[in-house]
């Protein structure tokens, strides 16, 4: 599987938001995905709006026409996403290698020795 630089662009900060929210919602207008983030913090809907376009350009979101609204769907589930992203981040943090990344999760998080052993 191509990693998510090659497939598409990388997420951002906030596009991952975003598409945390559509997952969530399934589908969503730009409104739903306003209403969201605005619960967290404050955001313009225009930005909203300009970010979900952006993210349909980069092929991440899918839009069709419902009345007078736009709705988005994620184009890729969730765990494929992921995935990719996990995948770039150890190939541009550690090299490709994944033994660093879980040394340095074991020792920066409270891992309940259970977890740990399953982790083994």
């Amino acid at each position: 599987m191509p990693n998510i630089q090659s497939a598409r662009s990388p997420l951002t900060r906030q596009e991952f938001e975003i598409i945390k929210i559509v997952w969530n919602l399934k589908t969503a207008t730009v409104r739903d995905v306003y209403e969201t983030m605005r619960e967290k913090r404050r955001i313009a809907y225009t930005t909203v709006m300009t970010m979900m376009r952006i993210m349909e350009g980069k092929g991440q979101l899918d839009k069709w026409q419902e009345g007078r609204a736009y709705v988005y769907k994620a184009k890729h589930p969730k765990e494929r996403i992921i995935k990719e992203m996990v995948q770039e981040f150890v190939d541009r943090v550690f090299n490709g290698c994944p033994e660093p990344l879980v040394s340095q999760l074991i020792e920066t998080c409270k891992i309940p020795s259970a977890d740990r052993k399953k982790i083994k």
